[in-house]
């Protein structure tokens, strides 16, 4: 296994794991093709999974450009690589983002791609250039539309959940920037993970899905505000009541999946609910917090 690593972070769930050390590593960004061509090369690497991004719609609406550079040109550099190599499927990590806005939910992989921020035009890209691949070049790869996914590892604290658990455990209100109402749906990362490779084995065995996306979620829609206290509830710590800030913009208001396809197709379904995988993700950040790690400062996500 070959992992294309930007910057190492000491506490990372690779690095705290122990996992870097089972991996070959080779150093460097998505906007190196060179790099990304001699990773793939060197180490005869046949299938992709590319999970590299700009993740944050926070620092998306801050810095466009390095967004646009990280999720846009770093998917073209790795797609031409691949069709430049021996590399025979390829599964891109894209988002329920990369519908934008829909007055019809729940999302279809029919709905039109039409992301207006910066974080969703920069997924709406990345999905239209696998296609492009697809269909130009005969590459066989895939695209694997996640809902918003939670669990142990997400170093992010800008993010609801990881925020929620931290401030829980320090005895503090957790700070919800939206009105609490917009509407988000969930994906556990093991089911995360289960998907992404379910789609690598049916491309492997199967051409005819070669630019085909798959939504992949829970298909439990929830208000921000109610998430939040589903784990204050986990936690045994209900009083501890959210501050609304209603603050945030530039923002999807309501985001939710329909997953048939992927059902009917790959026979794929999540195996965590929402609570197993919240009950899991609260044990790791506990035990990963009172371990006494230096978080540094993240900039503030979106969802809020």
């Amino acid at each position: 296994m070959v992992a294309l690593v930007r910057d190492r972070l000491p506490n990372s769930f690779l690095e705290r794991r122990g996992l870097s050390g089972r991996v070959i590593t080779v150093h460097g960004g998505l906007d190196d093709i060179g790099t990304v061509r001699r990773a793939l090369s060197e180490y005869g690497v046949d299938t992709v999974f590319h999970l590299a991004a700009q993740t944050l719609v926070g620092v998306a609406k801050t810095d466009p450009l390095g967004t646009l550079e990280a999720n846009v040109r770093g998917t073209w550099n790795v797609l031409e690589a691949c069709r430049q190599t021996q590399v025979k499927q390829v599964v891109v990590a894209s988002s329920d983002k990369a519908y934008g806005s829909s007055g019809e939910l729940p999302y279809l992989e029919t709905h039109p791609l039409r992301g207006q921020y910066p974080y969703d035009c920069s997924k709406s890209c990345t999905d239209l250039i696998a296609t492009m691949y697809a269909a130009t070049y005969g590459l066989r790869v895939g695209i694997a539309r996640c809902a918003n996914i939670f669990g142990g590892g997400d170093l992010n604290f800008s993010r609801i959940i990881p925020d929620a658990i931290r401030s829980t455990l320090g005895g503090e209100r957790v700070r919800i920037r939206s009105d609490g109402r917009f509407i988000r749906d969930l994906l556990y990362v093991r089911d995360a993970v289960g998907a992404y490779l379910c789609l690598a084995e049916h491309l492997s065995r199967n051409a005819a899905l070669a630019g085909e996306a798959f939504n992949f979620s829970l298909e439990v829609k929830m208000t921000v505000l109610e998430t939040v206290r589903l784990v204050l509830k986990l936690m045994g710590r209900p009083d501890l009541e959210p501050v609304i800030q209603n603050v945030a913009g530039s923002e999807i208001r309501e985001q939710y999946m329909f997953c048939g396809k992927a059902r009917s197709q790959m026979g794929w379904s999540p195996q965590y609910t929402l609570e197993t995988g919240l009950r899991e993700t609260i044990a790791w950040y506990t035990e990963f917090l009172q371990s006494g790690p230096s978080i540094p400062a993240m900039a503030s996500a979106g969802s809020r």
